[in-house]
């Protein structure tokens, strides 16, 4: 099914901007936090490229700048035996739960000089998760005034961001795959009272590879974001 395009095209004959993919498999919260303050410095200085980090992390529930105590549903004992972290995010938006299973997509952009919308640049993320799941056959869309991805079934994908000076952006999105979906009992999603969550697996009815839609998502991500790919391996 098609889907409007969200982002123009660079004009005829321009160069596209690099994007460099960097998928590093399961990473703590805290860690990648670190990460994307070391990159954001790094790309704001023009010493790297534009990012795409493609990750999972170990259970947590961050905390947006938005977020409200009540929404953590599970105590500090619930917690520990589950084995989740409570951490601060230092991004906007409520609280959202990560976990094995879900694809986490960390952009480190720099929207000068063409983009420097934040409406648009969240509807830039969200295109790019529609058209994935779009691949899988499966119907997605927006809801008016609020922020993520939905499906008849459920919220399928969070949205988080933050765009620091000199319009460089880090944090992004959370796509379920094959997660788990009774951590999300943990939290009130997003600050949604009621909301319904669903995955990917859930809603084709097998098994996902995550590396497969780790691969489809960054092809969206360049074509919505009109990028040359480039695929970055070994340490930061």
């Amino acid at each position: 099914m098609a889907h409007p395009t969200v982002s123009e095209p660079s004009p005829a004959g321009a160069a596209r901007r690099v994007l460099e993919i960097r998928r590093l498999g399961m990473l703590p919260f805290a860690q990648a936090h670190l990460l994307q303050e070391d990159l954001v410095t790094r790309r704001r200085a023009g010493e790297i490229p534009d990012q795409l980090l493609l990750l999972q992390h170990p259970h947590v529930i961050t905390l947006g700048s938005g977020s409200h105590a009540e929404h953590v549903l599970a105590d500090p004992g619930q917690r520990n035996a589950l084995g989740i972290d409570l951490l601060e995010a230092g991004r906007g938006g409520d609280v959202t739960y990560h976990g094995p299973g879900q694809l986490v997509g960390y952009p480190i952009l720099d929207l000068k000089p063409d983009r420097r919308d934040v409406h648009r640049y969240l509807r830039d993320l969200e295109e790019v998760l529609i058209r994935v799941l779009d691949g899988y056959g499966i119907e997605s869309r927006r809801v008016e005034g609020m922020t993520g991805v939905w499906t008849d079934s459920g919220k399928v994908a969070a949205i988080g961001i933050r765009v620091s000076s000199g319009w460089i952006t880090s944090h992004g999105f959370a796509l379920n795959v094959g997660t788990d979906l009774s951590f999300f009992e943990t939290i009130v999603p997003c600050g949604i009272a009621g909301s319904t969550v669903t995955s990917l697996e859930h809603l084709v009815g097998r098994p996902v590879p995550i590396t497969e839609v780790a691969a489809r998502t960054a092809s969206a991500f360049a074509n919505v974001f009109d990028r040359s790919v480039s695929e970055v391996g070994g340490e930061l």
